[in-house]
């Protein structure tokens, strides 16, 4: 019996959903500069520039990052202390360094499956803040 494969796609699609669901209404723009910080910077500045940097927006992404790396299948599970995530920056940034910077292959793709999530948060941000504001009718 073979491993099933994971569909990436779907699992980012789904994460991103949630991080927009559970989010407050301004997490476009932390989405979007936490973006610019992966693409230019890597994973670990990602996650450091969130836990420095964004304050609550800052953990909600994180948490939904750490839930898609979960995911992703390579047993590397949420930092957990009494039950509850531990998202304290030392212990976050030691369990990104312990696990996911390890392997380059792992990495890069680690970076492209957070990259595509953010996007999609993005994207769901901006389309949920568009339906928000009311519909303005063209006047003849």
């Amino acid at each position: 019996m073979s491993n099933p494969v994971t569909n990436l796609d779907r699992l980012t699609a789904q994460h991103a959903q949630a991080l927009i669901r559970d989010a407050n209404d301004d997490i476009e723009t932390t989405v979007t500069k936490t973006l610019g910080v992966l693409q230019e910077d890597g994973v670990y500045a990602c996650f450091l520039y969130l836990l420095a940097r964004e304050k609550e927006n800052g953990k909600a992404v994180v948490k939904e990052l750490l839930n898609l790396l979960e995911g992703l299948g390579f047993d590397w599970n949420k930092p957990m202390k009494n039950g509850q995530v531990d998202l304290s920056p030392e212990v976050v940034l030691k369990h990104i360094t312990d696990h996911v910077t390890q392997d380059l292959e792992r990495l890069l793709l680690t970076k492209e499956t957070l990259e595509q999530m953010l996007i999609y948060a993005r994207y769901g941000a901006k389309a949920q803040e568009a339906a928000k504001q009311p519909k303005e009718e063209a006047n003849p």
